[in-house]
C-alpha cells in the first residue's frame, strides 16, 4: 500500500495519469479541433470557451437585436450545465468503483463527437455548438491540474498569459523553474495550434465527419487512464490535485 500514497518514499509526488501531462496535450488538440471544426462548419464560432458568446450577446444587445442577443443563453447555460454536471457525477462515479469519472467523460466526449459526425451541415448550427459547450465545459472543469501545474485543456489564453510570466522570470530572474514551465505552456499553445490545423487541412476532404479526427487523441486518452484505472484500483478514491 505504502506505493498508492500520495507521496513515493524518494519525497516525490505520485499523480494519477488523469493528471499527466501528456495526457493534457491530448485533450488540448481535440479541443483545438473542436474549436476549428465548429468555427469552419458550425456557424463560425469556437464553442471552446465562452467569452465570445458574452461580448457577442452584449453587442446583438447594443444594436437592438434582442432575440439574438437573447440566442446566446442557450451556450452559456449549456456550458453552465456542463460544469454543474462535472461537480456532481464524480461523487457518484466514485461509488461504482470500475473507472474514474475522468476516464467516463473523455468517452462520453469520444461518443458526442462521433455522433456529431453523422449530423449533415444541413442541421441546425445551433444544436451542434450547444454540444460542443457542454461537453468542452466538463473537461475543463475536469482536468485542471498537469502534474501540479494549473493548466486549461480547452482554451490557450492562460498559457499565452504563463508563457509571458515564465519568459519574463528567465530572463531576468534566472528562475530555475521557468524553463520547464515555459516550455510546457508553450506546448500546450503548439499542440491545440496543431489540432486546429490538422482538422482545418481534413474539412474538404471529410467535411462533417472531420470531427472524427479529434476522437483519436481522446482514444489513447481513454485507454491509457483506463487501462490505469483498473489497474491501480485502489486509488479510484483519490482526488486529483486542484479538485
Amino acid at each position: 500500500m505504502e506505493q498508492l500514497k500520495t507521496y513515493e518514499r524518494d519525497g516525490k509526488q505520485k499523480f494519477l495519469t488523469c493528471e499527466k501531462y501528456y495526457i493534457f496535450e491530448l485533450l488540448i488538440c481535440a479541443a483545438g479541433m473542436m474549436g476549428a471544426y465548429t468555427f469552419n462548419l458550425r456557424g463560425g464560432v469556437f464553442c471552446n470557451a465562452q467569452t465570445a458568446n458574452v461580448v457577442l450577446m452584449s453587442l446583438a444587445f447594443g444594436k437592438g437585436q434582442f432575440a439574438q442577443g437573447f440566442y446566446y443563453l442557450i451556450p452559456i447555460s449549456a456550458y453552465i450545465a456542463g460544469t454543474a454536471i462535472s461537480e456532481l457525477l464524480p461523487l457518484k462515479v466514485r461509488k461504482i468503483h470500475f473507472l474514474r469519472w475522468d476516464t467516463y467523460l473523455v468517452g462520453f466526449e469520444m461518443i458526442v463527437l462521433f455522433v456529431i459526425g453523422f449530423l449533415p451541415l444541413s442541421v441546425p448550427v445551433q444544436i451542434v455548438q450547444v454540444a460542443i459547450n457542454f461537453i468542452c465545459s466538463m473537461q475543463y472543469n475536469t482536468f485542471r491540474q498537469a502534474e501540479g501545474i494549473p493548466m486549461a485543456t480547452t482554451f490557450v489564453t492562460n498559457h499565452i498569459r504563463q508563457i509571458g510570466i515564465w519568459l519574463t522570470r528567465a530572463l531576468t530572474k534566472n528562475d530555475p523553474a521557468a524553463p520547464p514551465r515555459l516550455w510546457r505552456h508553450l506546448r500546450m499553445v503548439g499542440v491545440f495550434f496543431l489540432g486546429g490545423l490538422v482538422l482545418t487541412l481534413s474539412v474538404p476532404v471529410l467535411q462533417e465527419k472531420s470531427i472524427w479526427l479529434a476522437v483519436l487523441p481522446l482514444l489513447v486518452s481513454f485507454t491509457v487512464m483506463g487501462r490505469a484505472d483498473r489497474g491501480d484500483e485502489e486509488r479510484l478514491e483519490q482526488k486529483p490535485h486542484g479538485h
